[in-house]
């Protein structure tokens, strides 16, 4: 049996986050009621004329500087024509053989995958098949809401450089990363705001020739795109080994079952009948707007991540939690910057902050404990005032409630006991009361003394309220079971 390896391409679709739409002033706005945000211009009635929105072109600018691309002098806007009622003009006003971006990369763990090209172009309206399960062919009737139609939206095109479902997973969350620190969309696939096609074909490992590719639409996120590229890479194996051919075709992945159904033959750009859009002028980007660009791309993810792990010190996977949470890395950023240090404030915003903020749905901006509140709690654990202990229930209560750490301790006494000699006592009365303990520490072997040295800890810790300095607590104990 010969051995196969996927070749795929990621089409990923973006809606970008303007006020208005791409070619008219209509609201950009989700989850408005249908058909209200919607007018002559993006309805395709006659006599409308398009104008095309500067913010766009300026984003797409941004992008451009962000991911590598050559940004040509000009391109062109084209009418992508097809018949289907989610595009009230029978044609998309979209971007073919002169593109505003072109051959750009990213890189994702050490592995440079090229991009063929970033396209503007416009949305098209969402249909809802009623009844047979939501699909076309046993629907009894259809509604298409225009609103989506006319959102702008960028098309970034990779080259087929990914070879695995895990290595696409990879590349669109470092693209959505992107996306998300040029500020040009909020990159919510449960929403549709980004959405990803594959285009995966097989073959034998060794040649170079490519195979047959299946576009496999309908991924809503990482997870379901991961799924579908494997289970569309195990499925052309299958079919070529049992001596079927893969035929080009367009599937749709059903996430519920777990797999992928045919759709429709898959349409080549002669099957669309481009033709340059006679409404529009070319796009032919200023230096000062290309400067703009330039000036406004802020640090990138792959960046961040760097930083993080050289000047805080933190591991990879710690920094990679907060440049996936930009809101979350801004608060860590704002409480290191009023003095505490960048691995703790880390420790504590990928562990208890970030848990809370999975809980209650809250983003960081809205927290009550502000990032300075964090530095304070980092600081009373740094001069012994909260073990790490106390310290997680003083945190539990700032973030309910608007406190600052200082009023929690001073309020509930949670002072940490850091008194020596107050420790010793209660440390010697504690082995006093627990001698059967302490003898059978000092008689057994590794596992036992280690189990007998924990209870009697556990012992001290009770016996101070849990407010016991931990690392005074073990220096006593060693002192006195040795």
């Amino acid at each position: 049996m010969a051995e196969y390896e996927a070749v795929i391409g990621l089409e990923v679709h973006v809606e970008l986050a303007t006020t208005t739409k791409l070619f008219c002033g209509c609201p950009n706005e989700f989850g408005s009621e249908p058909n209200t945000n919607v007018c002559p211009i993006c309805l395709g009635l006659p006599g409308s004329l398009p104008v095309l929105n500067r913010r766009v072109v300026e984003y797409a600018l941004r992008l451009g500087e962000a991911m590598h691309f050559d940004v040509p002098s000009e391109s062109i806007f084209h009418r992508k024509n097809y018949f289907y009622p989610d595009m009230p003009k029978d044609y998309q006003v979209s971007q073919y053989d002169h593109p505003i971006c072109v051959e750009g990369w990213m890189e994702i763990d050490g592995t440079r995958i090229r991009i063929e090209r970033a396209h503007m172009e416009e949305d098209t309206g969402k249909t809802q098949h009623i009844g047979g399960g939501g699909r076309i062919h046993d629907a009894s009737h259809s509604l298409v809401d225009y609103n989506r139609a006319g959102v702008p939206l960028m098309e970034i095109v990779s080259h087929p450089d990914i070879r695995s479902a895990e290595q696409a997973r990879a590349y669109v969350s470092e693209l959505r990363g992107v996306l998300q620190a040029i500020g040009v969309s909020d990159v919510k696939m449960e929403e549709g705001s980004m959405r990803v096609d594959a285009n995966v074909s097989i073959r034998p490992v060794g040649t170079g020739e490519l195979g047959t590719k299946v576009e496999v639409k309908n991924m809503n996120s990482l997870r379901s795109l991961g799924r579908a590229i494997d289970y569309e890479i195990a499925r052309q194996i299958a079919a070529v080994e049992s001596g079927d051919r893969i035929v080009q075709e367009t599937r749709g992945w059903d996430e519920a079952a777990g797999v992928s159904q045919g759709m429709r033959s898959k349409e080549g750009s002669n099957d669309y009948r481009y033709f340059p859009e006679p409404d529009l002028v070319p796009v032919a980007p200023s230096d000062e707007m290309r400067a703009e660009a330039r000036a406004a791309v802020p640090e990138l993810p792959a960046a961040h991540r760097t930083r993080l792990v050289a000047e805080w010190g933190v591991a990879d996977q710690d920094a990679r939690v907060l440049v996936d949470n930009p809101a979350l890395a801004a608060y860590a950023d704002q409480a290191m910057a009023v003095g505490a240090p960048g691995k703790d404030v880390a420790n504590w915003c990928t562990g208890e902050i970030l848990g809370f903020l999975n809980e209650s749905g809250l983003s960081p901006e809205v927290l009550p404990l502000a990032p300075d509140g964090l530095a304070e709690l980092i600081g009373l654990v740094a001069d012994g005032t909260l073990s790490r202990s106390l310290a997680k229930d003083v945190l539990d209560e700032c973030l309910r409630e608007p406190k600052r750490p200082k009023q929690v301790v001073a309020e509930r006494g949670l002072a940490q006991v850091s008194d020596e000699a107050e420790l010793a006592a209660i440390v010697d009365e504690v082995l006093v009361a627990n001698g059967d303990a302490v003898e059978e520490y000092r008689v057994g072997d590794e596992k036992v003394r280690g189990k007998k040295r924990g209870f009697i800890f556990g012992q001290v810790m009770r016996a101070t309220d849990r407010k016991a300095n931990a690392a005074m607590v073990n220096q006593l104990l060693d002192e006195r079971l040795s």
